[in-house]
This record gives C-alpha cells, sequence and structure tokens, in this order.
C-alpha cells in the first residue's frame, strides 16, 4: 500500500490518495504518513498535504496515532483554523498527550486553540502528579443520576454518545456526583424504558483515587477485565475515567521500564532509532561503570588467595564454570520474581514463603548441577592424580554457589520493593555482580580446606 500511495503522490493523482485512504483504518493511515515522514521520501509541504486528503472526521483519529515529531510537523504546517479543528475533534487524554509531547511554542498555539471548556479539563489533569491515574484519565464520559430513567439515558447517550470516549459503561452518581453505581449498555438495552437507573445499576463499583499509580490502575484493567476505570477523588466524586487503550499504553510503558532497568540501561522515553548515540551510551554508560568497579571484588578475591593458584592451577579453569553457573541461576531467579510481582502474583508479606521455596529449588538444581560436574571433571581430567579432590571441590562450590545466587536472586528484588526502588534494577547484571564476588570467596574457602593449602 506505502509503494502504490507513493506512486500516485509522485503522479500527483490525489484522487486516487483519497479513495485509498477511504478504505483504510486510522491507525493504517497514521502508519503510512508515518512512513512518509520516516524514510524522507516526502517534503514537509507533501507530507501536509497528504494529511488534509483525510476526511474530517479521520484526520483527528489518525492525528492521535502519529508519533511526536510528525505531529510537531504537522501543527506548524496548519493554520490556527485547521489546527482549532483538530483539537476540537481530539479527546481531552490525547490533547494532554500531545502538550506533554510537544516543545513550549507548540503548547501555546494548541492551549490557544482549545476552547475555554477544554483549556480548564486540561489543566486539571496537567496538574496531577506524573504517572498517576489522574494524569492518564480523561474527563469525557456518560454519568447519570440514579433517578433517571433508561430512556432518557439513551436519549442522552444518542445525543452525546459521540463526543464521548466511550459509551459502553455509565456511571451512576449522588446529587453531588459522588459515585454510587455502574451499569453497562446492555443493561440499558435489555430494561424497560421507564426503568429507573438506581434500580439496575451495580452499587459495587471498583475505582481509583487520583494520586494512585498509572501501574495500579494497569494491573486493575488485567485483574477484572474492564473497557473503562473511573477515577474519583477523596470524597468519591468521579473526576474521569482512564479506558482500556490508556491502560494498554501504561502497561507497554512498565514493561519497556522495567526492561531497560533488567539490562543495566536507563530507559529512554524515545524509540530506538530516534534516541541518538550519545543518549544512548549516557543512558548505559553509568551501570556500566558501576558493575565495572563492582566487579574489583572479584579480582581483589582471586588475588588474594594465589597461593591456591600456585598449588593447584586447574582451579583457574573451573572460576568461569562457577561465576557463569551463579550468574545463571541468580537471573532465573530474578526474573521469575520480578515478574511475580509485576503482576501482582508476589507480595512483600510472600517473603518467606518466596525465599523458602527458592531454597527447596535450589537444593534439586544444585545437586543435579554438582553430580553432573564431579562427572565432567573426572572424565575431563582423569590423568590427574587430584581430580577426585578437584571434582569435590568444584561440585561443592556449584551446590554452594546455585544455592546462594537463588537466594540472592529473590531476596534482593523483594527488598527493593520495601524501601521504594524499582525491582528490575536487581535483576541480572547487578545479581550476577554480587554473586561472582560470593561465589568466587566460597569456591577458594572451599578448595583451601579440600586441598589442605595454607595461605
Amino acid at each position: 500500500m506505502y509503494e502504490i500511495v507513493r506512486d500516485a503522490v509522485e503522479e500527483r493523482n490525489f484522487k486516487k490518495v483519497k479513495e485509498i485512504f477511504s478504505t483504510m483504518n486510522e491507525a493504517d493511515i497514521a502508519d503510512l504518513i508515518q512512513g512518509f515522514h520516516d524514510n524522507r521520501e516526502a517534503e514537509a509541504k507533501d507530507i501536509s498535504l497528504l494529511f488534509r486528503l483525510l476526511p474530517k472526521d479521520t484526520a483527528a483519529e489518525a492525528f492521535a496515532y502519529m508519533d511526536s515529531d510528525l505531529k510537531e510537523l504537522l501543527i506548524n504546517s496548519f493554520t490556527n483554523t485547521e489546527l482549532q479543528e483538530i483539537i476540537d475533534d481530539l479527546f481531552i487524554d490525547d490533547t494532554v498527550d500531545l502538550i506533554e509531547e510537544m516543545p513550549a511554542n507548540v503548547v501555546k498555539r494548541i492551549l490557544a486553540a482549545a476552547d475555554p471548556e477544554s483549556r480548564r479539563q486540561i489543566n486539571m489533569i496537567l496538574k496531577y502528579p506524573e504517572d498517576s491515574a489522574g494524569s492518564i484519565m480523561t474527563t469525557e464520559y456518560i454519568y447519570m443520576k440514579a433517578d433517571t430513567t433508561v430512556k432518557e439515558t439513551l436519549e442522552k447517550i444518542r445525543s452525546l454518545g459521540w463526543v464521548k470516549e466511550t459509551v459502553y459503561t455509565i456511571y451512576v452518581t449522588s446529587q453531588d456526583r459522588q459515585l454510587v453505581g455502574v451499569l453497562s449498555i446492555l443493561d440499558l438495552l435489555t430494561s424497560d424504558d421507564d426503568e429507573l437507573v438506581g434500580d439496575i445499576m451495580d452499587p459495587n463499583v471498583i475505582t481509583v483515587e487520583t494520586h494512585e499509580d498509572q501501574e495500579i490502575v494497569a494491573n486493575k484493567f488485567l485483574k477484572y477485565d474492564f473497557i473503562a476505570l473511573p477515577v474519583v477523588d477523596n470524597e468519591n466524586r468521579i473526576v474521569g475515567i482512564v479506558t482500556f487503550d490508556d491502560a494498554m499504553d501504561v502497561a507497554e510503558e512498565e514493561v519497556t521500564e522495567d526492561f531497560a532497568h533488567m539490562a543495566a540501561v536507563e530507559p529512554s522515553e524515545e524509540s530506538y532509532f530516534k534516541t541518538s548515540v550519545f543518549a544512548h551510551a549516557r543512558n548505559r554508560i553509568v551501570w556500566l561503570l558501576v558493575l565495572m568497579l563492582s566487579s574489583t571484588i572479584s579480582s581483589v578475591i582471586i588475588g588474594h588467595y594465589e597461593a591456591a593458584f600456585a598449588t593447584v592451577p586447574l582451579l583457574v579453569a573451573s572460576i568461569p564454570t562457577l561465576t557463569g553457573t551463579g550468574g545463571n541461576c541468580g537471573s532465573q531467579t530474578s526474573t521469575m520474581v520480578i515478574r511475580g510481582m509485576s503482576l501482582g502474583e508476589i507480595e512483600l508479606k510472600d517473603f518467606f514463603k518466596v525465599v523458602f521455596k527458592e531454597f527447596r529449588i535450589s537444593l534439586i538444581v544444585a545437586v543435579i548441577l554438582g553430580a553432573v560436574n564431579f562427572g565432567r571433571i573426572c572424565i575431563q581430567y582423569r590423568s590427574d592424580p587430584e581430580v577426585l579432590k578437584l571434582a569435590l571441590c568444584v561440585s561443592l562450590a556449584i551446590v554452594a554457589a546455585v544455592v546462594m545466587s537463588k537466594l540472592i536472586g529473590c531476596i534482593l528484588p523483594m527488598a527493593a520493593k520495601a524501601v521504594k526502588i524499582d525491582p528490575a534494577l536487581m535483576a541480572a547484571p547487578f545479581i550476577s555482580t554480587i554473586v561472582d564476588a560470593s561465589t568466587t570467596l566460597v569456591f577458594f574457602n572451599i578448595a583451601l580446606i579440600v586441598f589442605d593449602i595454607k595461605l
């Protein structure tokens, strides 16, 4: 499709472009225009022209799917009237997202293009803390009083539904806008016209408060399979709703951030290719420096046990096996624990339960790995007169390394959570560094005992 539209643009066959756009979904249209922008196959004026070929009822929705660079380019090409038409057709939460992405001069134009009521709602949302439920909510929803009839409610949906973000869930409030119930569009369609909303509503409403963390909001969508979730203030008055699409954006953002932390990288708000080389290096260098300097602990330990090397040189060859096995075991455990905490399967109150479970797992894994390694060394170094001592030493060290690494892998993420640090920071690189030093220290102490070496 991209090639067809590109050829049509080159031929200035805009009628064909409009016909193609009329058969496409708004998200696909946004991707297509984004392709012209990213591949630099069209000038700014041609990209603006492509956007102007969209029908008015499609333009705003396609605009919402575009990335910030393309949005800024289009806004700079819009007249004040065109910008006002786009802002009028955008949902409030999309307008807030747009404002947060744009430079100050563009924000001034956006706010100037918005009507006074929209500006009031935008400013209200912008006042909430970043990453809170209030910051990702929209104020465009349907709410009714409990003494309203089904017929009146359906009439309101017919007249206002097209400007609301969702009409599938209707919220019921008291006279002072306290949230007292919820019902679905199905409840309305299957009820008599003269029935009162208060009689058919569900009074047990799941809500989030304006200052609750957005990750809690995303978890509630995952747990309850909601289409929308009401946001209330500290007096239980409904002030907005979070819709499913925004919750999924939050989930994607949180997962991306966790992946970055687990790889010892500072998260970036931009995509991989839009982040500069310098920014990538800056995001990575701090943790790399920390990990490199912390690894000197292992070097100091190895240097302290030079006498053991001199007596049994083969001990050196076993260090990579030990540290690698310990690091892998610690990474496995930390990944499982971090995932469990992210999904709400593991809570801080489960600390001792998790430790005990991982301890039992580590014993099974350690015995198997130790036994296999014992056999490997006996076969590999069968000509060495002290092969049994070497095999015993390394296998005991592996057992100790596995048990330690698995306990460290479950304790550190939960400890981080307890002190309000992202548990993902205690993932593979950080745990591997700690495990390497611990394993090396244990290994050489076992070697001193098995080979009866005096320092």
